[in-house]
Parts: C-alpha cells; structure tokens; sequence
C-alpha cells in the first residue's frame, strides 16, 4: 500500500516502492467537482469568489477549488465550502448532500479519511430575478 502525505509536509512517508504526494490544491479541486454534481447548488464562493470565477470561465480557466478551503493532514482532510443553493431546495437536506458528496469523492480519489465538512450556504440563487434585472434595466446613453 502507497503512503499519501501531503505536498507541504515536512517529512513525508516513504515505502519500499515510493512516495506519493497529493497538493492541497488538488484536494480542494476533488471536493470542489464534487460539491458541483449536487443537484440545488448553483455556485460556489462568495460574491467576489464568483465575481473572478466568471471573468475565468469566460477565459477556459475555472477555478474547480474555488469556494472550497481544506486542511490535510498525513491521514485526515477537514473541508469548508461555501455555496449558492438554487431557490427553493431545502437547505439543510442540501447541506448534507454536499458533505456526503465530499466525503465519497475525497475518500475515493484521494484515499483521505474526511474529519468534517462544513457547508455554509451564503446565497439563494432565484431563476430568472438575476437575469430580469439586467435586462429590463434602461441604456444609460442613446
């Protein structure tokens, strides 16, 4: 069995056949995917989080971490995510569908046991309230 510690260990484990390292910005990505599969999310991050997540997208570079902060360990992954819920999901139901979406993806793909996973809803997305707003606004200039 290969030993997984993480890139900013100071002295990472070795075995007979090597080492493997896994960045916490792969984590982060791994937890991030995972939290977008849930059905009811519509975004993660704050405002300004996905303020630069959109000048990415539209540029081919998403941020798949992005809204997501964890702390690993040499065995353990603790995870924060902040998300947007899509109107009218349950939250709390949405809450644990997100951390057993982590969980499974973190456990899986990187072989990490997960301590937690705090979720913190920090918006109600509304369809199509965003979207009216910008268009029935009048131009500004002829």
């Amino acid at each position: 069995m290969t030993d997984i510690t993480r890139a900013t260990s100071s002295a990472p484990t070795t075995t007979a056949t090597g080492k493997t390292v896994i960045d916490d910005a792969v984590v982060s990505k791994v937890a991030g995917i995972a939290v977008r599969e849930v059905p009811g999310v519509h975004g993660l991050g704050g405002g300004a989080a996905r303020a630069i997540g959109a000048i990415r997208d539209a540029i081919g570079q998403r941020d798949h971490g992005q809204g997501v902060k964890v702390e690993v360990g040499e065995h353990q992954v603790a995870a924060d995510v902040v998300i947007v819920a899509e109107y009218p999901v349950a939250l709390q139901d949405l809450a644990e569908a997100v951390r057993s979406s982590v969980t499974r993806a973190i456990e899986q793909l990187v072989g990490l046991d997960v301590t937690e996973v705090n979720v913190t809803v920090q918006d109600v997305f509304i369809p199509g309230e965003d979207d009216a707003d910008t268009d029935e606004q009048p131009a500004r200039v002829a």
